[in-house]
């Protein structure tokens, strides 16, 4: 009885590491076709990993023409690359994109990395040198910025200190004030959790108080995430299971290998919500970053409770820039890129590469 539990358990997982396995060829991304499926002229699809300050660090980079203008995407917590398998942006049709998962994250995890390197400092060092690279290798004077999320954090201040270096600063999601954000998301969901009658995740809730003196408990940082995307108020509006739509998602893609899939998943256990969490939680960007001397645009979705609407909105108001746009996006939460991308392609198209503000509602 014995040898056939472990048969079949043997079985069973080397039917598991087939599938995945399977799931995760080539490992790399499919080149861009032209009407006659043949590549595309003056396309760009590769997977790349660069030593940068010392770190191996890898990256997508897409683009329909090399000649484009390049932007450089600054991903939140976890690297959401994957998502445009499922949302896509069309960005690479105005762009050359750069979908850079940063030191400590994603595919460029690794143990041996020293914690004392995973600063705000050492990923604005890292922003500053990729974008060197990025600047002498497709003939550019300067890029363009997306920070998402997390990614706002240190990408604002990275074109705060370094304009020469960009075009403009385009953030997606904005962190401003997140100890603000996060005590409106806690009062917002156990509110809803309470008028829809589910007692269970209002005890969980409740069992981690946020307060702004506070700020979140470890516990709570266990439940923010399914208690968000429950709700549609997390990394999209219709994404509200984190095992189905983010990791199931990610192991099924066939552009990273099975090894580079585990070190993600690694990474996410290790860092929580995010590396920065903590000097997240005690900045004010209004204090940190009151100007900057290039254009700047906002995406702010209106059902955004990770980073929220009205915490950026807020911060965009004191915010001093020479050209200055907010977006809302009514029909997005946290990703408004992946979830109204005509909205944004031609936000992008109209404003951003012209340097105007024409279609914002808020100048």
């Amino acid at each position: 009885m014995l040898v056939i539990v472990l048969s079949v358990i043997i079985t069973g997982v080397l039917g598991l590491v087939g599938l995945l396995l399977f799931w995760s060829y080539p490992g790399k991304p499919a080149p861009f076709l032209d009407k006659d499926g043949k590549p595309l002229p003056g396309s760009l699809a590769e997977k790349i990993y660069l030593n940068i300050n010392g770190a191996e660090q890898g990256m997508f980079i897409m683009s329909k023409n090399i000649n484009n203008p390049v932007l450089l995407y600054l991903h939140g917590g976890m690297p959401d690359y994957v998502l445009t398998e499922y949302y896509p942006t069309g960005l690479e049709n105005y762009f050359t994109v750069v979908w850079w998962e940063q030191r400590g994250v994603g595919m460029s995890y690794s143990s041996a990395t020293p914690p004392e390197t995973l600063t705000v400092e050492q990923y604005i060092a890292d922003t500053v040198e990729l974008t060197n690279y990025l600047r002498q290798r497709f003939g550019k004077e300067k890029i363009y910025l997306m920070g998402h999320s997390g990614g706002t954090f240190f990408g604002i201040q990275a074109a705060a200190r370094h304009p020469e270096l960009y075009d403009a600063y385009i953030a997606v999601s904005q962190i401003a004030n997140q100890r603000k954000s996060e005590k409106l998301a806690y009062d917002y969901m156990l509110a809803q959790y309470k008028a829809n009658g589910n007692g269970d995740m209002v005890r969980r809730l409740e069992a981690f108080p946020v307060t702004m003196e506070s700020g979140t408990p470890d516990g709570y940082q266990m439940v923010r995430d399914d208690a968000m995307h429950a709700l549609g108020v997390g990394t999209t509006r219709d994404m509200t299971s984190i095992v189905r739509d983010l990791v199931l998602r990610s192991f099924r893609s066939p552009q990273y290998t099975l090894e580079e899939k585990i070190r993600t998943w690694r990474a996410k256990a290790a860092s929580g919500i995010s590396i920065l969490w903590k000097t997240v939680m005690v900045t004010d960007m209004a204090k940190e970053v009151s100007e900057l001397k290039i254009p700047v645009y906002f995406f702010e979705g209106v059902y955004d409770y990770t980073c929220a609407y009205s915490v950026a909105k807020e911060y965009f108001a004191q915010l001093k820039a020479p050209v200055k746009g907010f977006y809302t996006f009514e029909h997005s939460a946290h990703t408004p890129i992946f979830e109204e991308p005509e909205k944004a392609q031609q936000i992008l198209r109209e404003d951003v590469l012209n340097g105007t503000n024409r279609l914002a509602d808020i100048k």
